[in-house]
């Protein structure tokens, strides 16, 4: 029996074990990539660009249209044929009867349209609008996943230093209350230790929620279940600060790396072939038909179906546009305008981004500095408490001091912490605005 138990209970430890595997930043990505419900979206536009390329490819293929009429003539229509014709006087004659039906099929099919031609040109721009749209909201779920998983890094950070605050203060007021029953020390100080210990509790307790919350964040970004429980991996936050992106060392820049400037250029060619379609609609249009029908006529309901007679007939049909210059000229100048406006965003865009890398670089380089001071302030801050805690247990420094020295080292871990978010924030922020996420998550 006890066997068996055993059994049982070692058959579910690698579950338990894959169930804790550490999350890595590239693996969150992954997931998200594949799970985030954006992606179905930008994937049913990838379908609406493949429709919008059969609609406009349709015009130019053959259409069928089946048709039938009856016509109950209340008052038959008659014609007058003139006198010296069949006889000296006026003859009046009907040249139908009271119902008329009528059916056909018929073919048409475009031989010459100028705007479709030009038109059927914007179905490679509209899959390339498609594709762009996909890759920027793969750029987009990249970053906010790094965004989520980097403030994680930083609350769990601030937790590890905020419990060894804790830590200290906790061993100090043991001391300092083995003093005050001792007679040594007033109360007041032991007071002041607890204060301080009291606030790294609730400062403990804030980081913790934010750290679920930065958690809920990441599942969120990923399309992970957001009851299930993600574990990211252990590693410190501050090793990632050794790592660089080469754009923070380089001044090279090129706006058709960003995706949103793509995206602008295929606009501005989607707007020209809206203005050679509009301007094509001055050319002729010429268009094949062919059509085959029965028609029936009676004075009564039932012979003018049973009487039938069939006819066929082909024929072409030129149509050349010539009183509607207006409206189309109108037409053809807001579709230039728009033209020109697009290539003016696209020259302003350009030095927009490169504004913005020029400025991500500079603040990524300046938060790369500022960790690295504030890291060796905390090092030097720490250095020294470790000093002054010993004078204090030998009695050569007093409680003020001593409290002193563990703020001016509380300081300094918050002013890390700050810099080590800031740090991030820049790292994500310079890889979005060089159009390199993709590039970055590859060399994850």
């Amino acid at each position: 029996m006890n066997k068996t138990i055993l059994f049982i209970a070692l058959s579910f430890i690698p579950f338990g074990l894959s169930a804790q595997t550490p999350w890595s930043l590239k693996a969150c990505i992954d997931y998200g990539l594949k799970n985030n419900r954006s992606n179905v979206v930008y994937a049913n536009e990838k379908r609406l660009a493949d429709a919008k390329a059969k609609e406009a490819l349709s015009a130019y293929l053959p259409s069928i249209n089946v048709s039938s009429t009856l016509d109950d003539n209340l008052k038959v229509q008659e014609t007058i044929i003139p006198a010296g014709v069949f006889g000296p006087t006026d003859t009046r004659v009907a040249f139908t009867k009271k119902f008329n039906a009528n059916s056909y099929a018929q073919l048409d099919q475009t031989i010459y349209d100028q705007s479709l031609i030009n038109g059927l040109k914007a179905n490679k721009f509209n899959n390339q609008q498609a594709e762009l749209n996909q890759q920027q909201n793969d750029e987009t779920i990249i970053y906010k996943i790094s965004t989520a998983y980097y403030n994680i890094k930083v609350y769990r950070e601030q937790l590890n230093l905020l419990r060894n605050n804790q830590e200290t203060y906790s061993k100090q007021m043991e001391v300092s209350a083995l003093q005050v029953k001792k007679g040594v020390t007033l109360q007041k100080d032991l007071d002041k230790v607890t204060v301080d210990y009291n606030n790294a509790v609730s400062q403990i307790r804030v980081a913790e929620s934010n750290l679920t919350l930065s958690e809920n964040q990441l599942k969120y970004e990923m399309g992970f279940p957001i009851n299930n429980t993600i574990t990211v991996d252990s590693a410190s936050a501050g090793d990632a600060v050794e790592t660089v992106p080469t754009l923070a060392v380089s001044s090279s820049f090129s706006a058709a790396n960003r995706t949103d400037y793509r995206l602008s250029q295929v606009n501005a060619k989607l707007l020209e072939v809206d203005e050679s379609r509009i301007k094509a609609g001055a050319l002729p249009k010429l268009t094949a038909y062919a059509k085959y029908g029965a028609i029936g006529f009676g004075d009564n309901l039932g012979p003018a179906y049973s009487s039938l007679s069939s006819y066929s007939v082909i024929g072409l049909k030129l149509n050349i546009p010539v009183f509607d210059i207006f409206k189309r000229n109108a037409q053809y100048s807001q579709a230039k305008y728009k033209r020109l406006n697009a290539l003016e965003n696209l020259k302003l865009d350009e030095g927009k981004y490169e504004l913005e890398f020029e400025n991500a670089r500079t603040k990524m380089l300046k938060q790369q500095s500022n960790v690295e001071n504030d890291r060796r302030n905390i090092e030097l801050a720490q250095s020294v408490f470790n000093t002054t805690n010993l004078q204090y247990q030998k009695g050569i420094t007093d409680l003020t001091d001593w409290l002193n020295a563990q703020n001016s080292l509380k300081e300094a871990q918050n002013n890390y912490l700050n810099s080590l978010y800031n740090f991030f924030l820049a790292k994500i922020d310079l890889e979005k605005a060089g159009g390199t996420l993709k590039t970055f998550y590859s060399a994850l």
